[in-house]
């Protein structure tokens, strides 16, 4: 099928899916609009903000592949391609519900929660740009991130269509959002993620050692395998309290309180 035929069909899902739905756009260089002049908005400042109504549901599907938001935008550090999109969806819900502004500094991210804030690196020139991730997507395996117009101009990126970069969450001085804090209790703390197994593993057993269940996992994204490490099940607030503060005097940072599946 040719690229006009993929955007009919992908349009077609979209509308039969819903505005609230993740966007199974083409996401691309649709096309940047006849003048910006004075219309084109600030980077945003990280603050802390309560998770959008819509857009956090995890898993979900799209296309027939499977799609898992992460607890938590912390520590969220990765490198792939970044596309854009413009005036074709300018107007259009995203899929936090927020309307799409092609001149505001925002993107999709097919996991992190919504909204988030990170810090985007042009890797062929350097330069970076802030924005709050309000969308999902791409839904294509060789990209990670597509930003709004004003964001790709910024990176001087919008005669490409993409580049590679370096995605990096940022915090607010409050702290992150995260699906854990609104949904209450969660038995399991995720440590962190690590592409070295070995690494993984040693935080395994340091903190075995300490007394602390733990257990690594693998997850693969966007074309990389990461190594998880998580401790639990805690049975209430008290006890899952106390592992926190072993785990972050063990010089492990905060960990993020989350459920299985």
């Amino acid at each position: 099928m040719n690229t006009a035929g993929w955007r009919a069909l992908l349009l077609l899902l979209l509308l039969l899916g819903g505005c609230a739905g993740p966007d199974t756009r083409d996401a691309g260089s649709d096309g940047p609009p006849s003048s910006d002049r004075g219309r084109i908005g600030s980077q945003p400042t990280p603050r802390q903000e309560p998770l959008s109504r819509y857009g956090n549901h995890s898993p979900y599907t799209v296309l027939g592949k499977t799609y898992r938001v992460l607890p938590s935008s912390n520590g969220y550090d990765q490198r792939g391609n970044a596309s854009w999109y413009g005036r074709k969806f300018h107007g259009r819900k995203t899929s936090s519900g927020e309307v799409y502004d092609m001149y505001q500094f925002t993107a999709a991210h097919r996991e992190l929660p919504l909204p988030s804030y990170v810090e985007v690196t042009n890797l062929r020139n350097g330069r970076q740009v802030t924005v709050r991730v309000n969308d999902r997507g791409p839904f294509h395996d060789e990209r990670i991130i597509d930003l709004s117009y004003a964001a790709a101009k910024q990176l001087d990126m919008l005669g490409s269509g993409t580049a590679p970069v370096r995605v990096r969450a940022l915090t607010s001085p409050q702290g992150t959002t995260t699906l854990a804090a609104a949904g209450g209790f969660r038995p399991w703390l995720q440590i962190g993620a690590w592409k070295d197994r070995d690494r993984a593993r040693e935080i395994h057993l340091l903190l075995r050692r300490s007394g602390l269940s733990s257990m690594v996992s693998r997850f693969e994204s966007a074309r990389e395998v990461f190594w998880r490490v998580r401790s639990g099940p805690y049975r209430n607030d008290d006890e899952q309290a106390q592992a926190i503060r072993r785990i972050q005097q063990l010089g492990l940072g905060r960990p993020q309180p989350i459920t299985l599946p």
